[in-house]
């Protein structure tokens, strides 16, 4: 039950927050959800139809009323909301105009309207009624809504004077024909209520918070089952069923769901088909707890992939870092480097930024406001699984975050635009590791297993740092920047794995091992070939970069043969730049003598760390040679 507690807790502290109550994404009251409407209809005070008009993409999303019935409503049976909702509940002449029917209501087509109106009625005549739900209450009693909106031009009638459900003309659409999803007809209208009177600047129901008090009133005087909540510890009204919806309106799965009393369903557990012997909460924290839930799905934390997401936040309301971002993302768009960064103090820089971006945050966070990252995801239409659940205080959080971020730090080249220094996001770690086109199902098993790693630091699996290095070795296999992309993540994964060999995020020149020497041979080579093609106006790849996977297989072997290649761009270069090539010639001798004989004969397969002096390598010699030799277009 801790989940519902910090959710419930959660929304108690957010409540008092008035910028988290309004807004595009607003923390609903109690007895109310959201909904997608596409029929906005204007009444007057005394419910008289004034007209409509069909809803932009934009204004879609609609606060309404409803009931426990109705916020988790599924099957064949469903509920209608008590105020705004489908043509066939709020319409009275949905079926003589040739509206389907619901299965369940097939023995009285008219079930969902009377339904509907009796509640209605029931609410207005009670003591909590309010004046725009007797405005409402008066014009569906008259039973003509279809009718009317066909004159108002929002729905449209065929040659047999039927709701026209479909548009099959050649002509353009109108506009309630656009913004239905996509395979559901008009028969699935969504009807919200806007009532203008003289002395009223509130006229959307939706906005009316005296509206919404008026029903949580009314619904808090109903009869119900009154017991023990095992969250407040409290003797009150329980939650008979509990609310859908919280990943996207149309989210039918939930969290905490009974079934009916027949057909063996609880195997000789339970007696009570209400779930109250299993765990008893009660109506209100039900839907503080769901509501909270589905405003920080909504919110910008919250990690997507499919039916899977991950929230993360803290009770108090306040900002904290998003652990599915990547570096780049975490620390905005300050500068990387200023004008006296070395090349070498690269990664201390980082570091101080990540560091003074985490102090930041802990400022920010209050101290007795834990973290909690949930991650939720649901293998069939109507049950919801909390895939993982962590409790965390503030300090503990933040700590494990910049490790994160510290430990698989590197350089990454997403694209031209999205340069940096940093850990790349699990997203792009799995597209890494597996290529851009793998399934969904294997995509959103690498994120659940790298969410560990992240907020419980686990070891990072090798599996998948092995098969990043195998695919980026793999340079023919990819295109360009896909392929600048992976070796970027690449060297993030090697190093952060093999902590206990400090690697620097910039050239180690002192360092000796076969693997990074090897590294180093093959980014020069590579440099001395592009260069020379780049002279001549050429763009191919290099024969470094097409025998790359081979040279990581047998480094020993095939050194010699791509030395053999480079005979013409050297003389190239001896012709056209000769300092540069005087240089380049003393960093091949330079790092041939590093070798020893019994390293150097050494043909088995190259690990990571070739990657990382190939990468640094790199990008040594194209930002220092090349800057110092920029002039020397001749040398005799």
């Amino acid at each position: 039950m801790s989940w519902l507690q910090q959710l419930y807790d959660t929304y108690e502290e957010c409540s008092k927050v008035p910028e988290f109550v309004s807004g595009d994404n607003p923390l609903l009251p109690i007895c109310h959800t959201t909904q997608n409407a596409h029929i906005e209809v204007i009444l007057d005070g005394e419910g008289h139809f004034l007209r409509a008009k069909v809803l932009s993409k934009g204004e879609l999303l609609t606060v309404v009323p409803c009931t426990e019935g109705s916020a988790g409503r599924s099957g064949s049976k469903p509920v209608n909301h008590p105020l705004c909702d489908k043509l066939q509940y709020v319409a009275g002449d949905y079926v003589v105009l040739g509206g389907d029917v619901t299965v369940g209501f097939s023995k009285n087509p008219q079930e969902p309207y009377q339904n509907y109106l009796s509640q209605l009625a029931a609410w207005v005549n009670s003591s909590a009624s309010h004046p725009k739900a007797k405005a409402i209450y008066e014009y569906v009693s008259k039973g003509t809504l279809i009718a009317d909106l066909v004159k108002a031009q929002c729905l449209f009638l065929d040659d047999k004077q039927q709701l026209l459900k479909k548009w099959d003309k050649d002509e353009d659409a109108p506009a309630i024909f656009k913004i239905l999803p996509a395979g559901q007809t008009t028969e699935a209208a969504f009807i919200r209520w806007r009532v203008e009177t003289p002395s009223e600047l509130v006229t959307a129901t939706w906005e009316d918070h005296n509206l919404m008090a008026a029903w949580i009133r009314f619904y808090n005087q109903r009869e119900s089952t009154k017991g023990l909540c095992m969250v407040t510890g409290e003797t009150v009204a329980l939650a008979t069923q509990h609310p859908s919806g919280i990943r996207h309106g149309a989210d039918k799965a939930k969290l905490i769901s009974s079934n009916d009393s027949s057909g063996y369903t609880f195997r000789g557990r339970f007696t009570d088909s209400d779930g109250s012997q299993a765990c008893s909460v009660s109506s209100e924290v039900s839907q503080k707890s769901h509501n909270a839930l589905r405003w920080l799905v909504q919110r910008k934390q919250a990690y997507r992939f499919g039916d899977q997401v991950f929230v993360s936040w803290a009770k108090s309301g306040e900002e904290i870092p998003d652990p599915f971002a990547d570096s780049h993302a975490l620390l905005g768009t300050e500068p990387e480097e200023d004008e006296t960064t070395n090349i070498g103090d690269v990664g201390q820089a980082f570091a101080k930024r990540l560091s003074k971006k985490i102090a930041g945050y802990q400022a920010n966070i209050a101290d007795t406001s834990n973290i909690i990252v949930m991650g939720l995801d649901s293998a069939t239409p109507g049950r919801m699984a909390i895939t993982f659940y962590r409790e965390l205080e503030r300090s503990e959080f933040l700590a494990r975050l910049e490790q994160w971020h510290t430990q698989f730090a590197w350089h990454q080249n997403f694209s031209k635009d999205v340069k940096f220094i940093g850990t790349p996001a699990p997203r792009d770690i799995a597209e890494a590791a597996y290529g851009r086109r793998l399934d969904d199902k294997l995509k959103k098993a690498v994120v659940e297993r790298l969410l560990p790693c992240i907020i419980d630091q686990y070891p990072f699996p090798n599996d998948l740092m092995f098969s990043t290095i195998q695919r980026v070795s793999n340079r023919v296999g990819m295109d360009g920047w896909e392929w600048e992309k992976t070796l970027g993540i690449a060297c993030s994964l090697f190093r952060g794995t093999h902590q206990q060999e400090n690697y620097r995020m910039s050239l180690e020149e002192d360092r000796t091992t076969r693997d990074y020497l090897y590294g180093r041979l093959l980014a020069v080579a590579d440099y001395i070939e592009e260069v020379s093609l780049s002279d001549s106006e050429k763009n191919r790849q290099t024969n470094a970069a097409r025998f790359m996977q081979r040279f990581a297989s047998n480094p020993y072997k095939t050194w010699p043969m791509l030395y053999d290649q480079l005979t013409p761009y050297i003389a190239r270069l001896k012709a056209n730049r000769k300092g540069l090539w005087i240089k380049l010639e003393n960093l091949l001798d330079d790092i041939k003598c590093k070798f020893t004989a019994e390293i150097f004969t050494d043909n088995a397969q190259l690990s990571g760390e070739y990657l990382l002096a190939y990468h640094c390598q790199r990008k040594e010699l194209w930002k220092k040679i090349e800057k110092d030799t920029a002039t020397d277009q001749s040398d005799d």
